[in-house]
C-alpha cells in the first residue's frame, strides 16, 4: 500500500510509511486547493491566512494556520527543512535498529599519536594493587644525599639498616616510610600505603574522607635530615601551587602531619609510567630487553612537549625528566614528580638530576631551556634501543647507526635525536615548541615507513617551507620548496607589500627596506637567483649566518646557490645541514636528494625521495621523478617506469609523468616485448601533457619503430603481440606506412621551418605504401 500523504513516495510498512513516518490513513486526504491568484493593488488588505496542508498567496507574510499570527518571513518558506530529501537511515531501513557509533567509523583507540599512529589505551587499576609490600628501599638504591656515597648496605651477612649517618661525610639518611596505614594527615587523609619512592620523598595513597573517599597521593621526605631535600620539597609546594595545566599532575592540598612534617596531596594517576612499561615488556620477554614501539614512544612525547611549552612559558624548569616520570592513564598522559623543578633564573638551589638523562653543562653551567628539553631527547632514546651504557660510556652521547639498527632503518629519527642531545646547548632544539613540530614530522616520516605499500594521500602544510610547485620531471633550485616569511620578523609587514613580478624590481626594494632583516635579506637573495647571480644570493646568505650562526636559512640559500652554479658537492654539503637542524622537514630531504642525484650519491638520493614520495602527498610527484631519473640511469627500466606509474591521477604532474613513460617506453625497448612496449608507449601518449610538435614527434618515433619491427618480423623474426592495434594503426606493414606517412605530413604543417617542412613531405612521400595508382 502507498502512502497517502501529500507529495510523500514511500509505502506502509506494519501500519507506517518508510519514508515520512505517517500511520496509514483510511482514506486518502483531499488534494490541497488550487494556490490563490497574485495580489493586486485593488485587493483586500488581509488576504486570509493559508490554511493547513495549503501554501500561502505569493507575496503574503507567512502566518500559522491555527492562530493566524504572522510568522517570521525567513522562519519557515527559507529553511532548508521544508525540502525534499533522499531516504536515509532509518528511512530507508524497513525493519530493525542499530547502535549508535562514531561518526568517523573508527574503534576506540586512544588519541595520542597525532592521527599517525594509534596507540593502546592503559585502564584505571585499583590503586590498592599498585601498593609496595613491604615498604623497602632497596639496599642497591641507597646513597648519600650529600656525597652519594652508598649507605645502608650489607655486611658481614647482616642486612644493612635503614636509619643513620653516611660513613663518609656523617649525614643522616633515614630510608624508612614516617606513616603508617590507618594514620591521619591533616584530620583528613587516611593513609592506606606506601606506592613508591624516590630521590626527595616518599609517596603515600590515601584516601580523602571529606571528599567522598576519592584517592590521592601524599607525598613526603624521603630523608628529613637532608636541609637540600627540605628545600627542594618546599620549592616542589610553591611551584605546584603555580602551576595548572591538564598534562601535569594537579595539586589538591598541603597538610602537615603530627610530628610537624608537611606532606603535598596530589591527585591519584592510576596508568603505568613509561618505565613501568619498559619492565613490563621485559617480564613478558623472559628478561630481554624489549622497546616500546618507536611510534608509540614518539606519541608520548608528542603529547608530554605541550607541558614543557607551558612550564618553560612560566619561567619553570623541570630538570628531571625520565620514563619514570610520565603516566599514561586512559588515552591520556600525566607528567609526575615536580620535585626537581627549579626557576631558570635560579643560581643557588641545589639541582636534582638523573645520570645518563642530565646534559653534560647543568653541572658547571646550571639548567636551561636547552637541558630541559636534553631530557626528552635521552628519555625517547631510552625507550626505543637497548641504550647500553647510556649512564656511563654514552652518557654524554649516542651510539652510531651501526651499532644500533633502528637508526639506520629511521634516519631522520636518529637526525632528530643528535639535535636534541647535541653537546652544546646551544645546537639543540631552542624550544619546546620546535621541538615537537620537528618530532611530529620525524613521526609522519617513521610511520609512512611502515605503510610504504600503501598511496600516501596526506599532506601536511609547513610553518618554514611552502608546498613544493613541480609540475615536470625535473627538479631545479626554483621547483624546491620556498622558504616562508617568519611572521615575527620586523620586517614581516614589508616584505607583503612588496608585490613587484620582476625580480630586478623586487631586488631594489629590498634593498631600499627600512631595516634589513632575515626576512629581506632572504628575499634579497631569491631574487638574485632569478636573476642568475648565485654570487649576490651568496652575499645575502653570508650576511645572515654572520648575525646569526644557527640561522639555518642562510645555509638554505647557500644550497640553492650552489645547485644554480652546478656544483652539487657544495649543495649536497648545504643541505645536509639543514636537514640535521630540521629532521622532521620534508623540503630539505627532497634538496638533499637532488643534490645527492647530481653528485653521484645515489643511495642516499634514493632513500631521501623514496621518504619524501611516502610521508607527503604533496611530495610525491617531483620525489616519484627523482627515483625514475636514479632508476633509468642506472638501468633499471622497470623501476623507472613503476615510479612513474605512482604519480597519481589527481597530481598536476600526471600528464607530465604519462609524456615521461611515453618516452621511456619508445626508446628504451624491450626487444622480449616490443611491440606490446609500443603499444603502451601510444596509450601513454594520449594521456600525456606534450606541446603538439612533440607529441607528433614521439608518433613518429612510435610508429616507426613499430614499421621497423614489423619488417622484422617479414624477414622471420617473431615480435610477440603483432595482433591489434599501436597506436590507432593495425600492425600490419602497409597500415604502418600509412600511418606513419600521415604522422609526417602533421609533423610538417605544424614546422615553422621551410627547409624542415619539406624534408618532412619527403619523408612522408617515400613511406607511404606503394601503389599502381
Amino acid at each position: 500500500m502507498k502512502c497517502t500523504q501529500p507529495f510523500c513516495t514511500g509505502t506502509i510498512v506494519d501500519g507506517y510509511c518508510d519514508v515520512c513516518g505517517m500511520a496509514a490513513s483510511a482514506a486518502p486526504p483531499p488534494p490541497p486547493p488550487p494556490p490563490s491568484p497574485p495580489l493586486r493593488a485593488t485587493g483586500p488588505a488581509h488576504p486570509p491566512a493559508a490554511g493547513p496542508g495549503t501554501l500561502a498567496p505569493p507575496g503574503a507574510p507567512p502566518t500559522n494556520g491555527a492562530s493566524g499570527a504572522v510568522l517570521n518571513p525567513v522562519s519557515s518558506m527559507t529553511g532548508s527543512s521544508r525540502l525534499g530529501s533522499v531516504p536515509f537511515g532509518s528511512a530507508r531501513a524497513i525493519t530493525g535498529t542499530r547502535p549508535t557509533r562514531r561518526l568517523d567509523g573508527r574503534s576506540g583507540n586512544s588519541r595520542l599519536g597525532a592521527g599517525l599512529t594509534q596507540v593502546p589505551s592503559i585502564p584505571i587499576v585499583d590503586p590498592r594493587q599498585a601498593l609496595m609490600d613491604p615498604p623497602v628501599v632497596a639496599e642497591d638504591k641507597r646513597f648519600c644525599s650529600v656525597c652519594g656515597n652508598p649507605v645502608g648496605r650489607s655486611r658481614d651477612g647482616r642486612p644493612g639498616r635503614a636509619k643513620g649517618f653516611c660513613p663518609k661525610c656523617r649525614t643522616q639518611f633515614d630510608f624508612e616510610p614516617q606513616l603508617a596505614p590507618g594514620a591521619f594527615v591533616g584530620g583528613q587523609y587516611e593513609v592506606v600505603g606506601c606506592l613508591a619512592h624516590g630521590g626527595m620523598g616518599w609517596i603515600y595513597l590515601a584516601r580523602d574522607r571529606n571528599v567522598n573517599d576519592r584517592w590521592v597521593v601524599l607525598k613526603g621526605l624521603l630523608n628529613t635530615g637532608d636541609p637540600d631535600a627540605s628545600r627542594a620539597a618546599a620549592a616542589e609546594k610553591q611551584y605546584l601551587a603555580e602551576v595548572e595545566h591538564p598534562l601535569i599532575v594537579e595539586i589538591y592540598n598541603f597538610v602537615a602531619a603530627s610530628d610537624g612534617a608537611f606532606y603535598i596531596v596530589m591527585e591519584y594517576v592510576g596508568g603505568r609510567s613509561l618505565n613501568d612499561m619498559l619492565k613490563d615488556r621485559m617480564l613478558a620477554s623472559g628478561g630481554r630487553f624489549s622497546a616500546i614501539p618507536v611510534d608509540q614512544a614518539m606519541a608520548y612525547l608528542v603529547e608530554i612537549l605541550p607541558a614543557f611549552s607551558y612550564l618553560h612559558s612560566l619561567g619553570l624548569l623541570f630538570c628531571d625528566f625520565k620514563p619514570a616520570n610520565v603516566i599514561q592513564v586512559g588515552d591520556g598522559l600525566k607528567l609526575i614528580d615536580l620535585g626537581g623543578m627549579r626557576r631558570a633564573d635560579d643560581d643557588v638551589s641545589p639541582i636534582y638530576g638523573t645520570v645518563g638523562f642530565q646534559a653534560p653543562e647543568v653541572p658547571r653551567d646550571g639548567c636551561s631551556v636547552a637541558s630541559d628539553l636534553y631530557t626528552v631527547a635521552r628519555t625517547l632514546a631510552v625507550l626505543i634501543f637497548e641504550f647500553k651504557g647510556y649512564q656511563t660510556k654514552y652518557v654524554d652521547s649516542l651510539p652510531s647507526p651501526d651499532e644500533v639498527a633502528l637508526f639506520s632503518e629511521h634516519d631522520s629519527l636518529y637526525r632528530w635525536l643528535l639535535k636534541g642531545t647535541a653537546t652544546r646547548p646551544e645546537d639543540r632544539f631552542q624550544t619546546a615548541e620546535e621541538m615537537r613540530d620537528q618530532l611530529l614530522g620525524v613521526l609522519r616520516d617513521v610511520t609512512a615507513t611502515a605503510g610504504a605499500t600503501s598511496m600516501v594521500t596526506r599532506s601536511t602544510p609547513s610553518r618554514l617551507f611552502e608546498t613544493p610547485a613541480v609540475a615536470n620531471d625535473e627538479l631545479d633550485w626554483d621547483d624546491l620548496p620556498v622558504l616562508t616569511v617568519d611572521p615575527s620578523d620586523p620586517m614581516a609587514a614589508f616584505m607583503a607589500n612588496v608585490t613587484a613580478d620582476e625580480p630586478g624590481a623586487r631586488l631594489m626594494a629590498y634593498s631600499r627596506a627600512p631595516e634589513q632583516s632575515v626576512a629581506v635579506q632572504l628575499g634579497k637573495a631569491y631574487a638574485a637567483l632569478e636573476l642568475n647571480q648565485p654570487g649576490t644570493a651568496e652575499t645575502a646568505a653570508t650576511q645572515v649566518l654572520g648575525d646569526d650562526p644557527w640561522e639555518w636559512r642562510g645555509v638554505w640559500i647557500q644550497g640553492l646557490a650552489a645547485l644554480l652554479r652546478g656544483d652539487a658537492v657544495s649543495a649536497v654539503s648545504a643541505f645536509n645541514a639543514v636537514y640535521g637542524q630540521l629532521p622532521g622537514e620534508l623540503a630539505p630531504k627532497l634538496a638533499l636528494a637532488r643534490a645527492c642525484e647530481m653528485a653521484g650519491e645515489t643511495v642516499v638520493a634514493e632513500r631521501m625521495y623514496s621518504l619524501c614520495a611516502r610521508s607527503d602527498a604533496a611530495y610525491v610527484a617531483p620525489a616519484q621523478f627523482g627515483l625514475a631519473r636514479l632508476a633509468a640511469a642506472g638501468g633499471r627500466r622497470a623501476d623507472a617506469l613503476s615510479s612513474l606509474e605512482r604519480i597519481p591521477a589527481t597530481s598536476r604532474a600526471y600528464g607530465d609523468a604519462r609524456r615521461k613513460r611515453a618516452v621511456l617506453l619508445a626508446s628504451a625497448i624491450d626487444d622480449e616485448h616490443a611491440l606490446n612496449d609500443l603499444r603502451e608507449a601510444a596509450r601513454e601518449l594520449d594521456r600525456a601533457t606534450m606541446e603538439p610538435q612533440a607529441r607528433i614527434d614521439l608518433r613518429i618515433q612510435i610508429l616507426a619503430s613499430s614499421l621497423d619491427l614489423v619488417q622484422r618480423a617479414a624477414g622471420g623474426v617473431q615480435q610477440p603481440g603483432a595482433a591489434g592495434q599501436i597506436a590507432g594503426v593495425d600492425v600490419d606493414e602497409p597500415s604502418l606506412r600509412r600511418g606513419l606517412e600521415q604522422a609526417y605530413r602533421d609533423a610538417a604543417r605544424l614546422c615553422d621551418d621551410p627547409k624542415q617542412r619539406i624534408r618532412l613531405v619527403d619523408r612522408a612521400n617515400e613511406v607511404r605504401p606503394r601503389s599502381l595508382v
